[in-house]
C-alpha cells in the first residue's frame, strides 16, 4: 500500500541510494563518555529487536513528554509543574539513548541498510521540533516571543543547515559542541526547572543589569549558533565534491537555501503581519506547524543527498503556509486560529504521508521490512562498508557504518576492547580482507589476543 498514486522515487535514485556509502567525521566532546552506557544498553536489547523500532519509540517517548509540557503551557507563559518538566529530561535522555544505540544493534543483528540512516535523520528532523519547543517552555520563554522564535528557528536552521553542508561536501561533520552537547544541556535545563520550579528563570541578576537568568543560556545558545553557522557555511562556500565545485548531485552549492527560505520567511512575516497576533497568543501551535513543513524539507534534502540528485523547490507542505497567508491578505476572512490548526495538521499528514512512501518504496527495493529483522541473525561474511579507517562515525545522529567501526563496537560490547573512546584518538586501518564473525557470538580469547590492531569505539550509525 502506498500514500501516493506514483512513485516518488525513480529507478536510478534507487540505485543510487543501495550504492550509497555514508561518510562521517565526529570529535564531539560528551560522546566518549556516554559511549560505555551505549554499549552497556545495547548489550540488552533482544536481538529480534529491529534498530527503526528502537528509533521510532524513543521518537514517539519524546513527542509525548513534549506534548504534556505543552498542554499546561500552550503560551509558554504559564508555569509548568515541576514533574512535567522533569519528564521532559527523561523523555528526551530516553530518546537520545535509543537513538544513539539504534545503529550498535544494526550491527549486532546484521541489518544494516541506507533504509536506516534516512530513517534516523527523519526522526531527528521531528525530534528537532519539539527539543526545542520544550526548552523554550520550561524556561517560560513565551515572556519574550521573539526570543522563543529565534531559538525554534535556529534549531531547524542548524539541523537543515548540517545536511546542506552534507549534501555539498559528501560528509557529515560533528564539531566539539553539537547535538550531543545540545541534548545534554537542555536535560539540565528541564532537571533545574523540576528542581526549583521554572520560576527560577525569572530570578534577576544585579551584576548583569538586572535581567532574568533564563537570558543566559539564550546568549550562549546565540554564540553557539553562530560558531555551527561559521563552520558550516565555511565548508559550502569552499565548494563541493562535485564537478567544478557543485553539490553530490552536480548543482549549485546555494540550491538548498531556496526550498527552506520558502518555509522561514513566510513563517516570519505571517508572525508579523497576523492583526489576531497568531504567533504571540500561540506559540507552540504556531512552531509545531511551520516546524513539520521544515522537517519534511530537511528530509528532502536528506533523500536527494543519499540519491544523489536534484532537490525540488516547490512542496504541497507549503499549501499549510499558504493558507494562512491568503486569509491575512483578504484581512482575516477566517478566523487564523483555525486557519493554523489546518496548517499544523495539513503540514504533519503530508510529512507523515512522504516519510511513509519513501520507506515503502526503499523497502520494496532492497527486499526489507521496515520494522522488522531476520532471526536469528545472518552471519556476517564481507565487511558491510568501504569508509576509510581513518574516519571516526556518528553513532545516534546518523545511520551508516564502516567494517572497522562494526568490528570496533563488537568487542566494546563483548569486552574486548573497553578502555578505547570512539573518538578520541584515530583508529589504525584494518585490512579489508579480515574476516567478520557473527556479531551476536562472543569472540574467543585466542582471537583477541591474536595481535589485531585496536579500533577506537566508533559511533557510525546503521547504514
Amino acid at each position: 500500500m502506498y500514500f501516493y498514486k506514483n512513485k516518488l522515487l525513480l529507478p536510478a535514485q534507487l540505485k543510487k541510494l543501495g550504492d550509497h556509502k555514508y561518510s562521517c567525521t565526529n570529535v564531539s566532546m560528551l560522546d566518549p563518555f556516554l559511549q560505555p552506557w551505549w554499549c552497556w544498553l545495547v548489550g540488552k536489547v533482544p536481538l529480534w529487536l529491529a534498530p527503526n523500532l528502537i528509533t521510532i519509540v524513543g521518537l514517539i517517548v519524546n513527542i509525548i513528554t513534549t506534548l504534556i509540557l505543552i498542554y499546561f503551557s500552550p503560551n509558554g507563559r504559564e508555569e509548568p509543574p515541576r514533574w512535567a518538566c522533569a519528564l521532559c529530561a527523561l523523555g528526551l535522555f530516553f530518546y537520545q539513548s535509543l537513538d544513539a544505540i539504534d545503529g550498535k544493534q544494526a550491527r549486532r543483528t546484521n541489518s544494516s541498510s541506507p533504509l536506516g540512516e534516512l530513517f534516523d535523520h527523519g526522526c531527528d528532523s521531528i525530534s528537532t521540533v519539539f527539543v526545542a519547543l520544550a526548552a523554550c517552555i520550561s524556561v517560560q520563554l513565551g515572556y519574550y516571543p521573539r526570543w522563543m522564535f529565534f531559538q525554534c528557528f535556529c534549531a531547524m536552521t542548524l539541523f537543515y543547515c548540517a545536511h546542506w553542508q552534507t549534501y555539498v561536501s559528501g560528509t557529515l561533520r560533528f564539531g566539539k559542541i553539537d547535538v550531543t552537547e545540545a541534548q545534554c544541556t537542555i536535560i539540565g535545563i528541564h532537571l533545574i526547572s523540576a528542581v526549583f520550579g521554572p520560576s527560577i528563570w525569572m530570578t534577576k541578576l544585579p551584576i548583569l543589569g538586572g535581567i532574568d537568568i533564563r537570558i543566559v543560556p539564550l546568549y550562549f545558545a546565540v554564540f553557539v549558533f553562530g560558531l555551527l553557522a561559521y563552520e558550516n557555511a565555511s565548508v559550502i562556500f569552499t565548494g563541493g565534491v562535485g564537478k567544478n565545485g557543485s553539490t553530490v548531485a552536480g548543482t549549485s552549492v546555494l540550491s538548498p537555501i531556496i526550498p527552506f527560505l520558502f518555509v522561514v520567511v513566510p513563517a516570519y512575516v505571517i508572525s508579523q503581519k497576523s492583526t489576531d497576533h497568531i504567533y504571540e497568543n500561540y506559540p507552540s501551535l504556531y512552531i509545531m506547524a511551520f516546524g513539520m513543513i521544515t522537517a519534511k524539507v530537511t528530509n528532502r534534502l536528506v533523500v536527494a543527498h543519499m540519491t544523489k540528485s536534484e532537490m525540488e523547490y516547490l512542496d504541497w507542505g507549503l499549501i499549510g503556509p499558504l493558507c494562512l497567508f491568503l486569509n491575512q491578505y483578504f484581512n482575516s476572512f477566517l478566523p487564523e486560529y483555525y486557519i493554523l490548526w489546518f496548517a499544523m495538521l495539513w503540514c504533519s499528514v503530508d510529512l507523515i504521508r512522504y516519510c511513509g512512501q519513501v520507506c515503502l518504496e526503499i523497502c520494496a527495493y532492497l527486499k526489507i521490512e521496515l520494522f522488522r529483522i531476520p532471526y536469528p541473525p545472518k552471519p556476517l561474511m564481507t565487511s558491510q562498508g568501504t569508509n576509510p579507517p581513518h574516519q571516526h562515525h556518528h553513532e545516534g545522529k546518523n545511520a551508516g557504518s564502516s567494517s572497522s567501526s562494526s568490528e570496533a563496537d563488537d568487542q566494546h560490547l563483548f569486552g574486548l576492547n573497553n578502555n578505547d573512546s570512539r573518538s578520541g584518538n584515530k583508529s589504525p586501518p584494518i585490512s579489508p580482507s579480515r574476516n567478520l564473525t557473527v556479531p551476536a557470538f562472543r569472540r574467543t580469547m585466542s582471537e583477541s589476543s591474536s595481535g589485531s590492531p585496536r579500533v577506537t569505539p566508533s559511533s557510525s550509525p546503521r547504514k
